[in-house]
């Protein structure tokens, strides 16, 4: 057979070869393409020099440090008050501010959105957000107002629970929004934010996400577990350090607000304190805004106060990673010392509803 003119495969192969060789040496050396391509076949092509890599780098990372400014300059804003805040604000902000006058920024946000990461709302922690309840679609009595506890829940008027929390109430929330909804005439909802608390209403908002939630679900009862994240300083100006006597005044009036919007539509509110800590400094920092929680829930008549102190602790108040329970052990808490384990939230779970069937006294 003769031979054609077109050439074979391997000579194809090998002219890729030779062109994706050379391609890479323009890429790790600093020859030009001529001098690469009259290198020798078995020659070793000059790498690039140490400063030259150096430079690229040094390049990228700036690159995506002005890209991302404004993001690592949000994450600075809600970071715990002290000299690492201010050094890193003083840092950031000019890059910032350049970067959101190119429009740089907002370059992020749509890269972010085509990849399809889209990350969290600005300010917030991860959110847990879920509703469980009877399939059917509940129909609101016109002899009571729309939002009034319902003496008398149905499949078909179930009672509409909110649950709102921290971490710790996500803990309580997901095994309570499922107890409620078994019950098949109750409509739960947990709305939870990791994170966040009263103290910082520049990281996450909770008063305003409150008021998004009442005329969203038109809750009859909000249980309420909020504050493991509090025990810290409120920024300024001027900052006010945790312990002080003003960090108390200002956090008891934030609570006495919060309560109060709850339960301005007639809702009942269940607020629920936070366990002992395995930390001791922070079991005492719980303690005292536990302290401040109950004292508020005192003043408003639509409030009932749950501590979970001994609930989750020993008789004595200290912290257990077990309790007995009818008669088993159980694991009550998660292996950091602060989050509650599902057994635990299950314990806490059945006090709130008791608390819940108590204060409404309904039977669910």
């Amino acid at each position: 057979m003769t031979r054609t003119d077109e050439p074979t495969t391997r000579e194809r192969r090998g002219t890729l070869s030779d062109a994706v060789r050379r391609g890479w040496q323009r890429l790790v050396t600093s020859a030009s393409p001529d001098e690469v391509r009259r290198e020798p076949l078995g020659h070793e092509p000059r790498r690039a020099g140490f400063a030259r890599v150096l430079g690229v780098c040094l390049a990228g990372f700036f690159i995506w440090f002005l890209l991302d400014a404004p993001t690592l300059q949000h994450n600075a804003q809600v970071s715990p008050v002290g000299t690492r805040r201010t050094v890193a604000l003083g840092i950031l902000g000019p890059f910032a501010t350049v970067s959101r006058d190119l429009g740089l920024s907002h370059v992020v946000s749509v890269f972010d959105g085509v990849v399809g990461r889209h990350g969290n709302r600005p300010g917030n922690g991860q959110r847990v957000l879920r509703t469980v309840g009877p399939a059917k679609k509940y129909v609101t009595k016109t002899t009571t107002p729309a939002n009034a506890p319902n003496l008398h829940p149905s499949a078909t008027d179930p009672l509409r629970v909110l649950v709102l929390g921290d971490s710790l109430g996500i803990d309580l929330g997901n095994v309570l929004v499922n107890d409620l909804s078994a019950t098949g005439v109750v409509q739960a909802t947990l709305d939870g934010q990791i994170s966040t608390g009263l103290t910082r209403p520049d990281y996450f908002n909770w008063p305003a996400e409150l008021s998004a939630d009442l005329p969203k679900y038109s809750p009859q009862v909000i249980v309420v577990m909020i504050g493991a994240n509090d025990a810290q300083d409120m920024p300024g100006p001027p900052d006010v350090p945790y312990g002080s006597p003003a960090w108390d005044a200002i956090y008891r009036s934030r609570v006495n607000g919060f309560m109060a919007e709850a339960t301005s539509q007639g809702a009942r509110v269940i607020w629920v304190g936070m366990p002992p800590m395995e930390n001791p400094g922070l079991s005492a920092d719980m303690a005292n805004i536990n302290g401040i929680d109950q004292q508020a829930a005192s003043s408003h008549p639509g409030v009932d106060f749950v501590s979970s102190w001994t609930v989750l602790g020993t008789p004595q108040g200290q912290f257990t990673p077990y309790l007995v329970v009818n008669g088993q052990e159980v694991n009550v808490r998660e292996p950091d010392g602060t989050h509650i384990a599902p057994g635990g939230a299950q314990v806490l779970s059945t006090l709130v509803e008791n608390t819940m069937k108590s204060a409404l006294r309904i039977n669910l």
